[in-house]
């Protein structure tokens, strides 16, 4: 039997300023299945006062603080009290939060990437066993229902065996010490403390990598990388070249930078076999470049009415062929089959194979070893290096 009521969610951090938030919230309730019933927006009262009064929460559903959100909230009844918690903060809070959420009762959305480091990352990994609550991520590129496409098309082995994988995350929005001038979003992410002990490989690096991991089907085994932090002072990475060994053989480059200039957000992924290869970019969403040995370069689109595509294509898609859609509506897919999910476990009802197709804690293990093992083989010179096992 069917959940016969939307999801409740509450949210930890996401208020005003913080570009992030409005986006969690326009793509979790986007296909109304999800509604926002409280929320701890800052960590000035005030600020999360406001940020909550702004999207029209009750008064007595806007909290001064996570902690005091997450004990009014579990104190509530049933009928009223929220799901699961959206967690859109820096990533210094994810491990801390998503303990108090699990522990408490709670399930969890958080942002990516999962925490600042492996050893949170293993910790957060181990809670959500101990506690069995449901898990999402927030690698909101894998929603792209082209992203889809691709790796459909590479699971039956349209391009053959796979060979090499080039993988890029250029941006430019770095290339000067905005961290230095009081911006909020480049100070916290040049803070150590906050980040991390990676900047950029952790902000979009971790984005690209697991794209790859996705679409492939093959893990990272190993990497030779190269980071730089090329702004005066900057303590944390702000480009990354890193060559790739992947499982079953493939080789793979993978690029990501915030100090290209002219760059705006541009991930895209190329992946070769011995029959084909294939093309995506972020930037147009909409289309995969597909070529096959002797054959014509052919352009293959979204459409929730083409049936030429596969199942999860067509699931992740919501209008027919010709009509744009982007960035939130792959953000949103992630929540939709989160919330499919979800819905299921509390009716007691096994999820449909096609909902589990969400980002969660495994995929965020799988980012932070990569940075872990990244970050060691730059300090020795670029020397290859395995990436951990989770």
């Amino acid at each position: 039997m069917p959940l016969e009521r939307k999801l409740r969610m509450a949210m930890a951090g996401g208020g005003h300023g913080a570009f992030i938030g409005g986006v969690h919230r326009m793509a979790a309730q986007m296909d109304g299945r999800i509604e926002l019933v409280a929320g701890a927006f800052s960590r000035d009262p005030a600020r999360s006062r406001s940020s909550g009064q702004a999207i029209g929460l009750p008064a007595r559903r806007i909290y001064d603080t996570v902690d005091a959100m997450i004990e009014s909230e579990a104190s509530l009844d049933e009928s009223e009290r929220a799901d699961f918690v959206a967690i859109v903060t820096p990533n210094n809070e994810h491990l801390p939060m998503s303990r108090l959420a699990l522990e408490s009762g709670f399930h969890v959305m958080c942002d990516k990437p999962l925490s600042r480091n492996l050893s949170e990352a293993r910790q957060i990994r181990d809670i959500v066993a101990k506690t069995g609550r449901l898990f999402g991520l927030t690698h909101n590129y894998l929603g792209y229902p082209m992203v889809k496409e691709a790796r459909s098309r590479v699971r039956c082995e349209d391009l053959g065996r796979l060979r090499r994988v080039v993988v890029e995350y250029p941006q430019g929005w770095l290339a000067t010490p905005l961290e230095t001038t009081g911006h909020k979003q480049a100070s916290w992410r040049a803070d150590p403390e906050i980040s991390g002990a990676s900047g950029c490989l952790a902000d979009i690096g971790t984005h690209a990598a697991t794209l790859a991991e996705y679409v492939t089907g093959l893990a990272i085994d190993s990497v030779a990388a190269d980071l730089t932090s090329f702004g005066p002072d900057r303590r944390l990475d702000d480009d990354a070249s890193i060559l790739l060994r992947l499982s079953g053989g493939a080789r793979g480059v993978l690029w990501a930078s915030q100090i290209a200039i002219g760059e705006e957000n541009g991930l895209n992924l190329r992946v070769y076999g011995d029959r084909g290869s294939l093309f995506w970019r972020q930037e147009e969403p909409n289309t995969l470049v597909l070529s096959e040995l002797d054959a014509p370069r052919r352009r293959i689109r979204a459409g929730a009415n083409d049936e030429s595509l596969s199942e999860s294509a067509r699931h992740a898609c919501r209008l027919p062929s010709g009509h744009p859609e982007g960035f939130l509506e792959g953000f949103a897919n992630v929540y939709t089959n989160y919330a499919a999910t979800l819905s299921a476990a509390l009716a007691n009802d096994e999820p449909s194979p096609i909902d589990l197709d969400f980002p969660g804690v495994e995929e965020g293990m799988r980012g932070m070893a990569f940075i872990d093992a990244a970050l060691q083989s730059s300090a020795a010179n670029g020397q290859w290096t395995p990436v951990p096992e989770n």
